[in-house]
This record gives structure tokens, C-alpha cells and sequence, in this order.
């Protein structure tokens, strides 16, 4: 849309109050605002989802791969060769034997429900999402036959665990004798304290090598689970598709996708309905832009009679008022990409803020599974709630626009 000289200098004119436009301007401010609030709440709440399921996929992925291949009746024992078969797949980049077996922990008079998980001691430090997030001790103490362990920081608080104390781990199905089968119970040294970030797992890990693993289960030379890495988590199912042959009567193939099935469906169902219900904030302040306007073409219906029978076109009033629209709608959202950058650079800092003047935990990682506020803004979300703005914004200036062109100067000034 593209304005002469004349046109402008009356959208310029028009955009700032003139004598006793006062409350027009004040409404004009408003909308300006509102637009500004709701487009920033969507970037905020789009990008907080955004990097709430990125961090989670990324952490469970992290640990757990993107598929694990587990026994369909007690450990592997062909784990050997279904892992070669496993590493030969095309799209595999990895596979890891491993051993996760729910168990008792205890110390210092303590107890608490742990997993252990058994890994071979060079995929223990190939591990990022562990050997990057050690609070405390060295993970490269934990080596087979040394009896050290590495435990997750939640479980380590609930225990009073340290670099240097111990845990004693029990196993139900110890030795049997002619009492009955007698729980093995095995000490261990904590070599170091890890936090990965996700409050359920930090709360239950404790990870030991597979080899002494085994021998706490009385697995001799057998495994658990054995945890597949792709190219493409999003292509998982077509890419471990041979290896269902293989594995079938012997064991089952699940993927990131079923072992988290409700937690990221429930995050896309939410994620979707919290776009629909911030974006009546913007529709909200659209109609206030609406309004501003309807008020401004009853405000200037003199002048726009006199600017007709000067010689104004409709089409170039029309032009006019859609401009005085359009342009609150843009620096509504300019400032409200402005306000959501801001927020999302600070985000952090503003819960601790409220946290502390509140005195309420707005951020239980026991219940919102990550310890941190993540934040991932996403360029082409943030590009569609911007043209969904504008669109509204340009929608709402039509019909005040309609009525300043449809203006039939000799009504108006018939008694002028």
C-alpha cells in the first residue's frame, strides 16, 4: 500500500492527538500496549514450551537413546551379537548394552527406591549428559572391581551422600538357603555426584559399571536392555524396521516415542492450546485498536468532508486510516518482540525475583520434571505470530477505514 505525500503527512497528523484528543490518543496508547503484551506473551510461552520439550528430549534422550531393546523374558543373553546386528543397521550410530534394575538404597540410617544402572566403564565417560554435570568427586574413579558408584545429587541430599561416603544396595534375589532365600546386600563407595536436570532421574540413579552390575544381580554374562542412538530420532521406527527380525521371541524394540508416549503428547496438546488462548489477548487488543479508530473517523468527520470536496479520493482516506491502524499494530509488536527478549534473557532471574517475593517454589522440579526455566524461541513461530498480528491489526482497520471513505460530504457539512 503505497501512500502519496498528502496521504502521509495525514497519517502522521492523525497518529498524534491533536486539541481535544486527548482520550482518543489515550486509547490508541492501550492498544498499542495490549498488542505489544499479547504478541510478547506468545513469544514468552511458545519459546518456554518450545525449550521445555527440547531440554526434556534432549536429557531423556541423553540418557536413555533414542530406542532400547529390551528381553522379552529375563536378561539378554544374545546381547552380543544383536548389539553387531544392531551397530551394522544403517541410520544406527550407536549401541550400548546396559542393565537398569529397580533396587533399595540406603544410608546413613536412610532408605530410598533406587535404579541402578550398570554401563560399560567407557560408555559411563562417553556419556555427556553424566560426565558433563558432575557436581561432586570423579567419574573416572568408577572403574570395575573398585566398588565406587556414581549417584544422582537429588538422591545423594536424601541420603547424605558424599565423594567418600557409602551406600549399600540390596538385592532381593540374593543366596537361597534352607530359610529361604537370604536378600544379597553389596557396599559401595560414592566416587562422584552428577545432576542431569531432570528431578526424577537425579532422584533414583545410581550408576555403577556393568561388570559389577552383573555380579550384584547374579547376571554372570548377561544384560538388561541394549540402548540404539540414531541419525534421525524422528525416523527411528523405519530405521530400526531389519532389526525387529532379529530380535523377534528374543526381545522387543521400544523408541523415545512410546517410553514417553503421555508426557509429549500432553506437551503438543498444551503447547496448542495455550497459542489459541494467548492469542485472544492479541485479538483483545485488536478490537481496541478497532475502537481507537471508530472514534478518530467520528473525531475527524469534518475534517475528512472537507478534504473530500477538496478533492480527496475514497480510496485515499481508506488508505489513510488503514496506515493509522496498521502502524499501532506494528509498533505494538516491535515493542512486544522487545519485551519477550527481555524476558526470555532474564527469564530465570524473574522467577528467583517472584520466588523470593512470594515466598512460593514457582519452579518444583519435582513437579516440573527440569530443574531450570529452559527457553528455545523457534524464528518460524516467531514469524507467524507477527503475521498473524499484522493480519488482525489490518483487518481490524477496515470497516473505520470504510466509514472515512464512505463519508458523504454534503450530510456533514450541510449545516456547517
Amino acid at each position: 500500500m503505497i501512500l502519496n505525500r498528502a496521504e502521509r503527512m495525514l497519517a502522521r497528523r492523525y497518529l498524534l492527538p491533536g486539541k481535544g484528543e486527548g482520550f482518543i490518543f489515550l486509547v490508541a496508547s492501550i492498544s498499542l500496549i495490549a498488542v505489544a503484551l499479547g504478541v510478547a506473551a506468545l513469544i514468552i510461552v511458545m519459546s518456554v514450551m518450545n525449550g521445555f520439550r527440547a531440554e526434556l528430549f534432549d536429557k531423556i534422550v541423553g540418557l536413555n537413546g533414542h530406542a532400547v531393546i529390551q528381553s522379552v523374558n529375563g536378561p539378554l543373553s544374545d546381547w552380543q551379537r544383536i548389539t553387531d546386528m544392531a551397530k551394522k543397521t544403517p541410520g544406527v550410530t550407536s549401541a550400548l548394552p546396559l542393565i537398569e534394575q529397580p533396587l533399595m538404597g540406603t544410608a546413613n540410617g536412610r532408605f530410598e527406591g533406587v535404579m541402578v544402572r550398570g554401563m560399560r566403564v567407557e560408555d559411563i565417560r562417553a556419556n555427556r549428559m553424566i560426565t558433563t554435570n558432575v557436581l561432586a568427586g570423579d567419574i573416572r574413579s568408577v572403574t570395575p572391581g573398585s566398588d565406587m558408584v556414581a549417584v544422582g545429587s537429588v538422591l545423594a541430599d536424601e541420603l547424605g551422600l558424599y565423594p567418600g561416603s557409602q551406600i549399600t544396595l540390596w538385592n532381593p534375589e540374593g543366596r537361597s538357603t534352607v530359610l529361604g532365600t537370604v536378600p544379597r546386600e553389596v557396599t559401595y563407595t560414592v566416587g562422584a555426584v552428577f545432576e542431569i536436570g531432570i528431578h526424577d532421574y537425579d532422584k533414583i540413579y545410581v550408576v555403577m559399571p556393568m561388570q559389577d552390575a552383573q555380579q550384584l544381580l547374579l547376571m554372570g554374562d548377561q544384560v538388561g536392555a541394549i540402548e540404539i542412538q540414531t541419525n534421525n530420532p524422528d525416523r527411528v521406527q523405519q530405521i530400526l524396521a531389519p532389526l525387529q527380525r532379529v530380535v523377534q521371541g528374543k526381545g522387543t524394540i521400544v523408541d523415545w516415542r512410546q517410553m514417553n508416549s503421555a508426557l509429549f503428547e500432553a506437551l503438543q496438546v498444551e503447547r496448542v492450546a495455550m497459542f489459541v488462548v494467548l492469542s485472544l489477548i492479541v485479538l483483545v487488543a485488536v478490537f481496541n485498536i478497532l475502537s481507537s479508530l471508530i472514534m478518530l473517523v467520528r473525531a475527524k468527520m469534518r475534517d475528512i468532508a472537507i478534504l473530500r470536496t477538496m478533492g480527496a479520493s475514497r480510496r485515499g482516506m481508506m488508505k489513510v486510516f488503514v496506515t493509522v491502524g496498521v502502524t499501532i499494530g506494528s509498533l505494538g509488536i516491535v515493542l512486544g518482540i522487545i519485551l519477550g527478549a527481555i524476558f526470555l534473557y532474564f527469564r530465570q532471574d524473574v522467577v528467583d525475583a517472584i520466588q523470593k517475593v512470594t515466598g512460593q517454589n514457582l519452579w518444583d522440579p519435582s513437579v516440573r520434571f527440569l530443574t531450570d526455566l529452559p527457553a528455545k524461541p523457534n524464528p518460524v513461530e516467531i514469524v507467524a505470530i507477527i503475521f498473524t498480528a499484522l493480519i488482525l491489526s489490518f483487518l481490524a482497520t477496515l470497516y473505520p477505514a470504510y466509514k472515512a471513505a464512505s463519508t458523504d460530504p454534503v450530510q456533514v457539512l450541510r449545516y456547517e
